[in-house]
């Protein structure tokens, strides 16, 4: 090699950068079936939302569906309500589909950043690469450029997919739609970068990101509650810059630069953030544990809460105060709702007069959006026992005198009364909220029955999770797979005209209408022995089976 190249390599191996190329590589082909996944998902549900709005709903019913938008929980389901008064299928997918797909997308690119750098750095496996001619900022700018570079392809695949489901929607304007949803998504990829700078735990920088898409979803919710297309708390949430874009009504596309522009500062946080701090640790460092273990943690119970216990504290601090505000948006619903009958007729012929029955509608959206974080947070919870297992730590407590039945019952324990406790926080937060700004209808005693109602069908997941974790650890992700239906079934159910024995798949299905005819004995009983059969088939499935090693 000469002088020259010799030269060239060592100014290139010293580069922040270095490898840049090889990692982008490495992750598209470490990840492609994974993404491909991401992307036929997205296009399957933009393609059935815009077949079925263009086919199944004639101009009467989409005028229905546009009252449906006016009401409080339509606009928190929706958005700011741009294009109601000529309520075509393309309008209707941007009124009601954005806020789904952004959640969808923003969800892949959180855990698409965090798994190529803060899990990489937790793992051990980041110093392996770092150790060769690659620079220190290429895993972080890898990471994000593959990212965007899938967000992309997702937007051109579903702008077609929905071109295919209904043709007559202009090209550009589906086209801003798309590119919206995917650069506001593309901006809780950049803020989880920043939180895995924060925090040396993967589940501790997802949970933050997430927090801050919770946040920006309130943000976006109270805004347009207030105005009617949005007011200036609108224009705080990432969430709204795709919906201001104002697609199939009066398309302008310069709000995309604002999500561009957070990316960008967002980048700059991250990067500042990354300088000052080791690699493998986080900007926050971790606690130094005590000199001599307590005699508390010689239970597998203990041992389990000890490593649940910091998520779960940020998880319910989080979630907690997340549906406090929620709850204090409660106030202004009786005011909107006058108006809103006033202005409407066909409000007041689907809903009737009453405006309790609009907080009875808003509190039912508002329990099923808090029933899928602690499904959610139970699925995470319940695979920590595999989290365990494949790092290798399980062999230590079961080399000790405890059997694999108890090791895993502490591992379960502790993860469904974390779910609980969340659960609990996230029902009582709203109903303090709402109580803090004067609305005492419903009651405590309502929302502790809905507490109720709701346990057995939460745990539903956890259990599955358990048992997929006991016979088949590798497919423990499956359990992800119900909480997607539940969520489709619970909000697009009656779009998609599913069967009633479809929709019984859902652990939600069984429980009673919020705020309603209170507890169900009989689905509360239903559900908990679905519980308990799934946790004892999990049990029953891992003393049987060889544990995993790495």
């Amino acid at each position: 090699m000469s002088t020259t190249s010799t030269a060239a390599a060592r100014t290139l191996s010293g580069s922040p950068l270095a490898g840049l190329g090889e990692l982008c590589r490495h992750i598209v082909r470490r990840d492609r079936i994974r993404l491909t996944v991401w992307t036929l998902s997205i296009a399957a549900f933009t393609l059935y939302f815009a077949f079925a709005l263009t086919t199944i709903f004639d101009e009467a019913a989409l005028r229905a569906r546009a009252a449906v938008m006016e009401t409080p929980s339509g606009i928190v389901m929706g958005g700011p309500g741009y294009g109601l008064d000529d309520y075509t299928p393309a309008v209707a997918m941007a009124n009601e589909g954005i806020t789904w797909i952004v959640l969808a997308l923003a969800i892949m690119s959180i855990l698409h950043v965090v798994r190529h750098t803060r899990l990489e750095e937790e793992t051990g496996r980041s110093e392996l690469v770092l150790a060769s001619a690659v620079g220190r900022r290429a895993p972080g700018v890898a990471a994000m450029l593959t990212l965007g570079a899938h967000l992309l392809v997702t937007a051109a695949v579903a702008t077609g997919a929905m071109l295919l489901g209904a043709p007559d929607a202009p090209l550009a304007d589906t086209a801003a739609m798309m590119l919206g949803c995917a650069l506001s998504a593309f901006v809780f990829g950049a803020v989880a970068l920043v939180t895995s700078q924060i925090t040396s735990h993967a589940r501790t920088a997802i949970g933050l990101a997430l927090a801050v898409f919770g946040l920006a979803f309130v943000v976006r919710a109270a805004g347009d509650l207030q105005e009617r297309g949005g007011s200036a708390l609108s224009w705080l949430s990432p969430i709204a810059w795709a919906q201001q874009l104002r697609a199939f009504v009066d398309v302008r596309w310069w709000p995309l630069l604002l999500s561009l522009a957070a990316v960008v500062a967002l980048l700059v946080v991250a990067a500042l953030l990354s300088g000052r701090r080791d690699i493998g640790a986080g900007l926050v460092a971790t606690r130094p544990g005590r000199r001599d273990a307590r005699t508390t943690l010689r239970s597998p119970m203990a041992l389990a809460w000890l490593q649940q216990r910091g998520a779960l504290l940020w998880s319910t601090l989080g979630l907690g105060l997340l549906w406090f505000a929620s709850g204090t948006m409660m106030s202004t619903l009786d005011d909107m709702v006058s108006d809103l009958v006033e202005t409407n007729p066909i409000i007041g012929q689907l809903f009737g007069t009453d405006p309790s029955e609009f907080t009875t509608s808003f509190l039912g959206v508002m329990m099923l959006y808090i029933s899928l974080c602690a499904a959610a947070y139970a699925i995470v919870a319940g695979q920590r026992p595999k989290g365990e297992e494949t790092a290798g730590r399980l062999e230590l407590p079961l080399a000790a005198p405890v059997s694999r039945a108890r090791w895993l019952g502490g591992q379960l324990t502790v993860a469904g009364l974390g779910t609980l406790v969340l659960l609990a926080a996230s029902v009582y937060g709203l109903w303090a909220g709402a109580a803090l700004v004067g609305v005492d209808d419903p009651g405590l005693g309502d929302y502790t029955a809905v507490f109720v109602s709701y346990t057995p069908a939460v745990l539903v997941f956890l259990g599955l999770t358990a048992a997929l974790y006991g016979w088949a650890p590798r497919a423990t992700g499956l359990a992800w797979l119900l909480l997607a239906f539940v969520f489709i079934a619970g909000m697009f159910g009656a779009l998609f005209e599913l069967p009633e024995w479809v929709l019984g798949i859902s652990p939600f299905h069984w429980v009673p209408e919020s705020f309603g005819d209170g507890v169900d004995g009989a689905g509360l009983a239903g559900l908990t022995a679905v519980a308990a059969a799934l946790f004892l088939v999990g049990i029953v499935g891992f003393r049987r089976r060889d544990a995993l090693s790495g």
